[in-house]
């Protein structure tokens, strides 16, 4: 076995940069372009429903066409395995770059896919064969991507540069959102239906190549040269699972909670906005613009928060009051189904989720070694985001369905919140008896 470099050890060499800013503008922009297609997709589920999963009544559509937007993330955990292991063997550079080529031409394939009134069957086909093309590279993306930017960060301030991996996804949630409101706007609900909601996807495949340009530029961090130098481990997967399985489960605990908060109130409150509480489309799309541009200021700062008083402490706060909030957040939305309500409530999700999501990305990257931080990252985040996070709108969707309850989504939050509550407190203690902080 080649040898293991753990943050700690890493922390004490001398580091090539001391500038990473270059370096994390330059993953961030990638970053936002790999979650903007895959938002996007989310907003426009009722429109790809009607589309590509005709059926005999609308709300099985719906089911359809978001049960494709969660087949999308079984497909994580592979690019997970695949890429996060190529980016502890190649490099944080070559994964970086490999994960944004898959995801334009996922995006490629569902901008210009024919209807099912074109070409039947293999209409939703082509659909559900992007998007598990944007599953595998999304499932690569966030291991090489935090890895990156940790690895290029002073030791110090992991928590701060870290963060900005979801200040990224707010600006993300920003861009489609705003988009989706515009074409909402000033489209008619036919033209959106006709060709309005391809420009939506065409954005982001034009920025593509810039993103792909801007990841080509970057150097490879100062840790893994020094790894290289040495020796990469030819199989990060393996060593993974046999010296670090408890870390990696406990890692899939710890991000449930946010994640199941996240897709719920980020991606599907759209959908919940417009099928429960009636609001306008074009109004609900503020609702997680607001979310987006709050996570995408305020997430550096509990990055922050986090390397001054630890990622656990910050972590665990955050986590209950999630807990503690979620119920009463859907039943102002339900007394109150208003615009102002709306936007009141997903400002108070943005900073909940800033709160909770900050200190993942270096929480997770400190109970990794370097020779093994991009599979380790890559499998507990989206094995995590997969099971809790990607059908959550299928599962929430399903729940109002069957209990004809529209503040079952908020019991769906709870529950995975109080398994994250479990997961930090466990992993702090181990984390604690290693004397890792």
């Amino acid at each position: 076995m080649s040898a293991q470099f753990h943050s700690t050890d890493i922390g004490a060499m001398p580091v090539a940069r001391r500038n990473p800013w270059k370096e994390i503008c330059a993953a961030s922009i990638g970053n936002a372009l790999e979650f903007y297609d895959l938002l996007i997709y989310g907003y426009f589920a009722i429109v790809i429903g009607k589309l590509f999963f005709p059926a005999a009544d609308e709300t099985t559509s719906l089911l359809l066409s978001v049960g494709t937007f969660g087949i999308s993330f079984v497909m994580r955990p592979l690019g997970a395995v695949i890429l996060g292991s190529y980016a502890d063997r190649a490099g944080r550079k070559a994964s970086l770059t490999l994960s944004i080529l898959f995801m334009m031409a996922g995006t490629a394939m569902i901008a210009f896919a024919p209807t099912y009134s074109q070409i039947g069957i293999l209409s939703p086909l082509i659909v559900i064969a992007a998007r598990m093309l944007q599953g595998f590279s999304t499932g690569g993306e966030f291991g090489a991507a935090t890895a990156f930017m940790v690895e290029h960060a002073d030791a110090k301030r992991r928590g701060f540069f870290a963060s900005w991996q979801l200040s990224t996804q707010g600006l993300a949630t920003v861009l489609a959102a705003g988009v989706s409101a515009l074409l909402s706007y000033a489209l008619t609900e036919n033209q959106l239906e006709d060709w309005g909601w391809r420009v939506a996807f065409c954005v982001g495949l034009l920025i593509g190549p810039v993103g792909l340009y801007i990841r080509s530029q970057i150097d490879e961090t100062p840790e893994f040269k020094k790894l290289a130098a040495v020796k990469p481990e030819k199989s990060p997967l393996r060593v993974v699972l046999v010296n670090d399985r408890l870390n990696l489960l406990l890692g899939i605990g710890v991000v449930a909670g946010a994640t199941a908060f996240n897709y719920v109130h980020k991606v599907y409150m759209p959908t919940y906005a417009l099928k429960q509480l009636h609001i306008p489309a074009t109004s609900s799309f503020l609702g997680a613009m607001v979310t987006g541009f709050i996570l995408m200021v305020t997430a550096p700062m509990f990055g922050t928060l986090s390397d001054r008083y630890g990622r656990f402490r910050v972590l665990s706060i955050a986590m209950m009051m999630i807990g503690a909030t979620s119920y009463p957040l859907f039943l102002m939305l339900t007394t109150w189904p208003t615009v102002t309500t709306l936007i009141m409530v997903q400002a108070v999700v943005g900073l909940l989720l800033a709160a909770c999501l900050g200190p993942i990305p270096a929480m997770l990257s400190d109970i990794f070694p370097t020779s093994t931080r991009g599979t380790g990252l890559a499998l507990s985040y989206n094995f995590s985001v997969t099971i809790f996070g990607g059908f959550s709108p299928l599962i929430v969707t399903w729940m109002i369905a069957f209990s004809n309850n529209k503040m079952a989504p908020s019991f769906y939050v709870m529950a995975t919140g109080l398994i994250s509550i479990v997961a930090v407190l466990a992993l702090g203690r181990r984390m604690a008896r290693r004397k890792a902080f």
